[in-house]
């Protein structure tokens, strides 16, 4: 059974690229997605939804961000992971973001390879 992520991201041209990457090339099946950070925490919040994997932009629409959604998942279920991928890592903002519980932080601009090969070792490992 593929791994399930739900990706936080408010734009779509990335998000959907995102999405269509993690399936061709990792397995892993996009469950669900949000575009702010309180559609996130409460579909991540839900208990009647699965996921294994969240990958969290930090600069999101109006009204929150992707630290908040971190925040609210920092005691989540053990075994779900929590990804950032952002324009935005620093190492101020990688700290900020492993303070919270963060399992990984990757710059968009020149990480997403990096971050699709950690999904990849996810998916592999879940596989067996």
């Amino acid at each position: 059974m593929p791994l399930k992520a739900f990706v936080v991201e408010d734009n779509v041209s990335i998000r959907e690229s995102l999405i269509e990457a993690l399936a061709e090339l990792t397995g892993i099946e996009t469950t669900g997605v949000a575009g702010n950070e309180k559609a996130a925490t409460a579909w991540l919040s839900n208990p009647e939804n699965a996921w294994d994997i969240a990958i969290v932009d930090l600069i999101l629409e109006p009204g929150g961000s992707g630290l908040g959604v971190l925040k609210a998942m920092k005691d989540r279920k053990p075994g779900r992971k929590m990804v950032v991928l952002t324009g935005t890592a620093n190492p101020e903002v990688r700290r900020l973001c492993e303070s919270l519980g963060c399992d990984g932080v990757f710059d968009k601009a020149i990480e997403t390879d990096a971050l699709l090969g950690y999904c990849l070792g996810l998916s592999k490992a879940a596989a067996g």
